[in-house]
């Protein structure tokens, strides 16, 4: 079935943040406004309960004919537990259905002393935010698994999946798993959710806390057969220079350019990729790239250029790093580049809306840059009053250029190992000074961005979604 004519006209998402470019702006909101939502109408509605913690964000795809339980607006859940929900979207009923990808006996979860890592903690499963490809109703999704191997050693596998989104049915004779020269299936750890492109999958990988050997990986993938069709290798020669962006997807442009940025590693040119921020083509090929002059320092005291994912706009990227936002030409990324010092580093991705810029760094309030002729200015136009202690990426409801909100979600911090709830806040676009609305939600899990469309908010916790929206009248 081919599912675009009937889907055009309706709010969905597909994909982290909403669209290729990043924006995380949902432009065909029209329940929830600056007046609904400051109201007291406005809260925490109910809860979805799931197997495990939720770092990707949930998809949401309307009036999906999901087979003998007829046509519902369905929310698309991963957890760390390697499973996946598809929920209706509207009440807490049971899932319309749920896939697992562990089998007892043979297939098991990844736990974070696997890894010597406790930044993803216990469980470590499906993190990146998967993606929908609605012209053949199919979601990607990368999975980790523990498995039996020979002699009893654990094999450390990763797969990408392709499910149907009516039933969750493996298609194009997936699962297919993850392979490349030096590719390390334990110590590869991929954050940044999957990008859709050119009818290839996109996928990227980083490490678990710096822990060595491992290198970023760039891969491609036929979307259609799953067949591997391009490797890209930051740091074939000196490892490290992984991709983690703060869970936020890469992004790409009209013609499938693809951008990204890299964290700590080795500069080499054109052959190690540390600390940059690079455009490739659809082969996974170097277009272009930005290497910051002071990157073997900023190297030394780990201030990662790729702490944060990539928005791009006509004629610019915006990048987050843990020592500035770097503003560069897109056309020419060499060209006049520019760094921006936010709060104590931006481990995050922008938002954009209406000529709007929104960002929130580490230690910092949220705050809105209004492009001036296509340019970034140096200093905020206005900011929130409250100083978050983390980053944050900001998502934004509207309708079309009217009732813009800014959305964000306070979660923990990278050494908070007893956890704490998390807190949805909600703005006024065109005052941020005018908070409309703060919730608790369930326990914080770090980088979650939340989900806005259709008069509902849903926001990815610890084995559970909660979905705030409007209260039904009394």
């Amino acid at each position: 079935m081919h599912w675009l004519p009937l889907l055009a006209v309706f709010a969905q998402l597909t994909t982290s943040q909403w669209d290729n470019a990043r924006t995380s702006a949902n432009l065909h909101e029209t329940t929830l406004t600056p007046a609904t939502v400051s109201s007291p109408q406005f809260g925490k509605r109910f809860s979805l309960k799931v197997d495990g913690d939720v770092y990707a964000q949930p998809l949401y795809i309307p009036h999906v004919a999901i087979p003998g339980k007829g046509t519902h607006n369905v929310l698309y859940v991963a957890t760390e537990h390697d499973s996946v929900y598809a929920f209706d979207s509207d009440a807490p009923i049971d899932p319309l259905w749920h896939v697992s990808f562990l089998k007892p006996g043979s297939i098991g979860i990844v736990g974070d002393a696997d890894v010597l890592c406790p930044f993803i903690h216990p469980e470590i499963g499906i993190t990146s935010t998967p993606v929908i490809d609605l012209a053949t109703g199919t979601l990607y999704v990368l999975a980790r698994t523990r498995e039996s191997g020979t002699l009893g050693m654990a094999r450390f596998v990763q797969r990408l999946h392709a499910l149907a989104i009516t039933t969750g049915v493996e298609k194009f004779g997936g699962p297919v798993e993850i392979t490349a020269p030096d590719f390390d299936g334990r110590r590869e750890n991929p954050r940044a959710g999957l990008l859709l492109t050119n009818n290839q999958v996109i996928l990227t990988w980083g490490s678990s806390c710096d822990i060595k050997p491992y290198h970023g990986f760039v891969m491609a993938y036929d979307a259609h057969s799953l067949k591997k069709t391009a490797v890209f290798n930051t740091s074939p020669n000196a490892g490290e220079s992984g991709i983690w962006q703060a869970d936020m997807a890469p992004a790409a442009d009209e013609a499938g350019n693809i951008y990204l940025a890299t964290g700590n590693g080795k500069f080499t040119p054109n052959r190690d990729y540390g600390d940059t921020v690079l455009k490739l083509d659809l082969h996974l090929k170097v277009v272009d790239s930005w290497t910051p002059p002071n990157q073997e320092a900023l190297n030394a005291r780990d201030l990662d250029v790729g702490s944060g994912g990539p928005l791009l706009l006509p004629h610019l990227i915006l990048t987050g790093g843990k020592s500035a936002l770097y503003v560069l030409d897109r056309d020419h990324m060499e060209r006049a580049p520019r760094t921006i010092r936010l709060g104590r580093g931006v481990y995050s991705a922008p938002a954009y809306w209406n000529g709007h810029v929104f960002i929130l760094a580490d230690n910092d309030s949220l705050s809105d840059f209004k492009l001036e002729n296509g340019r970034l200015p140096a200093n905020p136009t206005s900011w929130g009053r409250h100083a978050f202690g983390n980053s944050a990426t900001p998502t934004i409801s509207a309708y079309g250029d009217k009732n813009a909100i800014v959305w964000l979600l306070e979660t923990k911090a990278w050494n908070d190992y007893e956890g704490r709830p998390a807190v949805l806040h909600a703005y006024d676009a065109n005052d941020l000074s005018r908070e409309l609305f703060s919730g608790q939600a369930g326990g914080a899990v770090r980088f979650a961005i939340p989900s806005v469309v259709t008069g509902n908010v849903y926001v990815g916790a610890k084995r559970q979604v909660d979905v705030f929206g409007l209260q039904p009248a009394k």
